[in-house]
């Protein structure tokens, strides 16, 4: 190999090194780090729930618990905003663990009869449902944006659980059903908002094929 190609070898490694160094970085940023705090901590979330039969799912130790996750959902993006990281990883893994800690604790709440099934399936269904319509989408090259009312959806299934597990709410439950079937519509709405976005932009992408 002559000196001129080693050279060039050399500085196309450290551009390779140095496209992967910030990624690797992002993905150790406090904002990622907060996200996958939010995955390790929801299965405590899920006994706390499960341990508190007697009161069906509600409990201090659960709502405090419940409050902190959502703590961390609020400030990994203002974290990752105000620091300009995004990553592949972060993208991936903030929805899931919203949905880790919505449906587990949703379905924890089934498991103590405090909620019925029929509302939690539904959110399942659409939770799931748009997952596999994204990945299939991004498997045919069609990117698909998140919504900010992607964000407001978990919030209101935030507080729709919060109110599950506080121990004031215990006996109300045309309330805390109520609040349940408000997350169910809104996560209907934003789930409809994703396949209308779908289609627009697959039939972009195929329009620009033909041209």
């Amino acid at each position: 190999m002559s000196a001129s190609s080693e050279a060039a070898s050399r500085a196309g490694s450290a551009q390779e090194g140095s496209r992967d160094a910030p990624s690797q970085a992002s993905l150790l940023h406090p904002a990622n780090l907060l996200t996958l705090a939010r995955l390790l901590f929801a299965p405590l979330l899920f006994l706390l729930i499960l341990q508190a039969d007697s009161t069906r799912g509600a409990s201090w130790a659960a709502f405090g618990l419940g409050v902190a996750l959502a703590g961390t959902d609020f400030f990994d993006g203002r974290v990752a905003r105000r620091a300009g990281v995004t990553s592949r990883g972060g993208a991936f893994l903030d929805p899931l663990a919203d949905k880790v800690v919505v449906l587990g604790a949703a379905y924890c709440l089934v498991a103590v009869e405090r909620y019925w099934w029929v509302p939690v399936t539904l959110l399942a269904f659409r939770e799931l449902g748009i997952t596999a319509w994204r990945a299939r989408w991004a498997g045919e090259g069609v990117s698909i944006p998140a919504r900010r009312s992607a964000k407001y959806k978990t919030f209101v299934q935030g507080v729709a659980l919060a109110m599950a597990v506080l121990p004031t709410l215990q006996d109300a439950d045309p309330l805390v059903t109520a609040a349940l079937w408000v997350a169910v519509v809104f996560t209907a709405v934003t789930g409809l908002q994703y396949l209308l976005d779908g289609r627009s932009a697959r039939a972009r992408a195929r329009s620009g094929d033909d041209a």
